[in-house]
C-alpha cells in the first residue's frame, strides 16, 4: 500500500487524488489531501464569482472524489509556516504532491500601486468570495468611479461584480456583510482598461456577452479604440485576409470577441444593456477601453485619485508600442487584474522568474535531480494558464511520473497513523465530517437571513461550525 498526501484540495489537488485511486498500476493507493483552509474546492470556491452557479456547480464533481473510500481530506492543515514542516511531512507519507496554486497576483510596477484606494483583483474577489484571510470590511465602496486593470476573465467579473445591484447577488452565497456593503456602494461608473486590442484580450465571448445583460447597467465601448486593431478592420478569417507578416493568427474565440464588441460600438455614446432598469434605479456605466497601458497610479490627499495611461498602438508582430501620447482617467477605487503568481512553496525549490517550482514531468528538480517522493500539479507546476479542466491532463502527467516511480517509493518509510501523528504535532484537522458540518451552518446561517447557502467569512466561525457549534460571523 502506497500512502500519498496531495497538498491543495483545489482541482488540481482534487484530480491528483482522483488519477492515483483510479489506477490499476499500483493497487490500493491511499490519498489525504490536505489544505490550509478548513474548506476544500480551492478557487472553486473562494475564485469563482458568486453570481456563476454553472461553474461553481463543479464542487458536486469535486465533492464526489473527496467521498472516495480512499480519500481523506484533511482541512485546518497548513503545510510550512506555522504548520508542519515540509520535510516532516515527506517522513509521514511515501511521496507529497503539491497542488498549491499561485496564490498571489502580478503587480504593475508603477508608481502610486501602493496607494490607498489600490488593490489587486485577487483581494477583491477574496472580499466577495468569503475567503478567511480578506479583511471583513477592505471595501467600503464609497468611490464614485473605478479602474479595473486587465482584459481577462477575471477582470470582467469583478467589472461585473461592481455593476450588479445588491438584489441580483442577493440568491448567491455572497457573506451578509460583503452584500451589505454592495448595497450601498455608490459606484457610478467602471473601466475596465486593457493594454492591448480585443482581438488579444483574454476574456471569453461568454463572460464578455455577460456584461451586456446585465438588467443594471449599460456597456459603452470607443469604436474609434476598436478601430485601432486590425482584427477590427478586417474580421475575415485569416487565410483570406491579409495581416501583418509576423502578426499570430487570429483565432475563432478572438473573432466572436471583436464582432461582440461591433455590436456594442455601433450603439454609441447610448450604450447597450440596462434592459431591466426601472424609473429612478441607478444604471452604472461600464466602459470597456482598449489599448491602454498604466504608467501611474495619481494621487490626490494621499489616496488614488486616478490612473494615467500611455496610449498604445499595435505594432505588427501581436504587440502594442506607445504612442506617445497619455490620458488620464479618474477613479478613487483602482483593481487590477493583470494575472496571477506562484509563491515559494516552504521547503521547495522556486524559479522566480516563471512562479513555478522546477520539475521534470512533475517530478520536483533540485539541482537539476529529481527529488524521491516531492511531486507537483497545477499552477505551481505550469503557471496560472488554461482553465479549470486543463488541470487533468496536468494531474495525469504528474501521477504517472509518481506510479513509475512506486517501486522505490514503497521502499520509503510512513507512518501507520498521519492523523495522529498531524495531532501530535499540535495541528487539529477538520476532516470531511467536519467539513460537512460547515456546510449544514452556511445552510442555517442562509435560512435565518432570508437567502439561500450564505458563506461564513472568518476563521473563528469557520473552526467553531466544523466543530458543530454556531457559525459566529455572517
Amino acid at each position: 500500500m502506497l500512502r500519498v498526501a496531495v497538498v491543495g484540495s483545489g482541482p488540481s489537488g482534487v484530480y491528483t487524488a482522483q488519477a492515483l485511486v483510479g489506477q490499476d498500476q499500483v493497487p490500493g493507493v491511499r490519498v489525504h489531501v490536505l489544505d490550509r483552509l478548513p474548506c476544500p474546492y480551492g478557487l472553486v470556491r473562494y475564485g469563482v464569482a458568486p453570481d456563476h452557479e454553472k461553474i461553481k456547480s463543479l464542487q458536486n464533481g469535486l465533492r464526489a472524489v473527496l467521498e472516495h473510500e480512499r480519500i481523506t481530506f484533511l482541512g485546518n492543515v497548513e503545510v510550512g509556516g506555522d504548520g508542519i514542516p515540509p520535510e516532516r511531512l515527506g517522513e509521514l507519507y511515501q511521496a507529497v504532491v503539491y497542488c498549491v496554486g499561485a496564490a498571489t497576483d502580478r503587480g504593475l510596477a508603477i508608481p502610486g500601486e501602493d496607494l490607498p484606494g489600490s488593490f489587486s483583483a485577487t483581494e477583491f474577489v477574496s472580499w466577495y468570495s468569503a475567503h478567511p484571510d480578506a479583511a471583513a470590511n477592505s471595501f467600503a465602496l464609497r468611490a464614485r468611479s473605478v479602474v479595473v486593470i486587465g482584459a481577462g476573465n477575471v477582470a470582467v467579473d469583478v467589472t461585473r461584480i461592481l455593476a450588479r445591484s445588491a438584489p441580483e447577488l442577493h440568491p448567491t452565497d455572497v457573506p451578509h456583510a460583503a452584500l451589505g456593503i454592495l448595497a450601498g456602494s455608490r459606484v457610478h461608473e467602471v473601466h475596465m482598461a486593457g493594454r492591448r486590442g480585443p482581438s488579444q484580450a483574454r476574456f471569453t465571448t461568454k463572460e464578455l456577452r455577460e456584461l451586456g445583460a446585465l438588467p443594471q447597467a449599460r456597456v459603452v465601448v470607443d469604436e474609434a479604440e476598436l478601430a485601432l486593431d486590425p482584427a477590427y478592420v478586417d474580421p475575415s478569417p485569416p487565410s483570406a485576409r491579409s495581416a501583418p507578416p509576423n502578426a499570430p493568427p487570429l483565432t475563432a474565440a478572438a473573432r466572436r470577441n471583436v464582432e461582440v464588441l461591433r455590436g456594442w460600438a455601433a450603439a454609441g455614446a447610448s450604450g447597450v444593456g440596462a434592459a431591466g432598469a426601472t424609473e429612478g434605479s441607478p444604471v452604472r456605466t461600464i466602459r470597456l477601453r482598449f489599448f491602454l497601458r498604466p504608467v501611474e497610479l495619481l494621487e490626490r490627499d494621499g489616496r488614488v485619485a486616478g490612473v494615467r495611461f500611455a496610449r498604445t498602438v499595435p505594432d505588427g508582430s501581436g504587440g502594442v508600442r506607445d504612442s506617445g501620447t497619455y490620458e488620464d482617467i479618474r477613479a478613487q477605487l483602482v483593481l487590477r487584474a493583470v494575472g496571477y503568481r506562484g509563491m515559494p512553496p516552504s521547503g521547495l525549490p522556486f524559479d522566480m522568474v516563471r512562479g513555478t517550482v522546477p520539475h521534470l514531468a512533475g517530478r520536483v528538480l533540485r539541482d537539476g535531480v529529481p527529488s524521491p517522493g516531492e511531486y507537483v500539479a497545477g499552477w505551481i507546476k505550469r503557471g496560472p494558464t488554461g482553465v479549470i479542466g486543463s488541470n487533468r491532463s496536468c494531474a495525469k502527467e504528474t501521477v504517472g511520473s509518481l506510479l513509475d516511480d512506486a517501486p522505490l517509493l514503497a521502499a520509503r518509510p510512513s507512518a501507520p497513523d498521519p492523523v495522529a501523528a498531524l495531532r501530535a504535532w499540535g495541528l487539529r484537522p477538520v476532516e470531511w465530517e467536519g467539513w460537512l458540518s460547515i456546510e449544514r451552518a452556511e445552510a442555517a446561517l442562509g435560512r435565518s437571513l432570508g437567502r439561500g447557502p450564505v458563506k461564513i467569512p472568518d476563521w473563528a466561525g469557520l473552526l467553531s461550525a466544523a466543530q458543530g457549534g454556531a457559525p459566529g460571523g455572517s
